[in-house]
């Protein structure tokens, strides 16, 4: 739960909404992964691919989370997909950001956390189980036209979405001089 929400969050989750539209654009479908078809598929990735295990350290929890592979926002617009989600522990759930503020890659997380746990002999099989899962539901393998496009509209909403905020909180400040403290 967030303790302080500002106009960034707003868009953000506008965003997030946006790339799930056009993941179930490509699915032809809904992936709520919180009940009916979705759920069922999630846990299926869950339970049955990766074996109740976190896709990055290989370790078996009850609370497995949904991580997105290809990160779910404006800069690397991965889209709400199954063959883009994994169960992810909490612990692996937070990426590394590079020295350019960037995150590192979902290849490049993995093997930092395989090397941090000692366990790079493992790497390459992780990796192939999370590529499996892209070819298993068959993510869709955007061209630069498409990229570009999501890119573009991703950029817009989010701008437009601050702005909308910042023009709603003054047309607030407006309507209080007016009416509220000229009582």
């Amino acid at each position: 739960m967030a303790v302080y929400n500002t106009a960034s969050d707003s868009a953000n989750t506008a965003v997030r909404a946006f790339l799930t539209k056009v993941g179930e654009y490509y699915l032809g479908h809904s992936f709520n992964t919180a009940s009916g078809k979705g759920k069922v598929i999630w846990e299926a990735i869950r339970d049955t691919y990766f074996k109740s295990c976190c896709a990055y350290c290989g370790l078996k929890t009850e609370r497995l989370q949904v991580e997105h592979v290809l990160m779910f926002n404006r800069t690397e617009f991965g889209l709400h997909h199954p063959g883009n989600t994994v169960p992810c522990c909490k612990l692996c759930n937070k990426r590394a950001r590079k020295s350019d503020k960037s995150f590192c890659s979902w290849e490049e997380h993995l093997f930092s956390v395989c090397s941090y746990r000692k366990e790079e002999q493992l790497y390459e099989t992780r990796k192939e189980a999370i590529k499996g899962n892209f070819k298993r539901f068959s993510y869709p393998k955007l061209n630069e036209n498409e990229k570009h496009a999501i890119r573009v509209i991703a950029a817009s909403l989010y701008e437009n979405i601050k702005t909308e905020s910042e023009k709603s909180l003054s047309m607030y400040k407006q309507l209080d001089e007016a009416f509220v403290k000229s009582s």
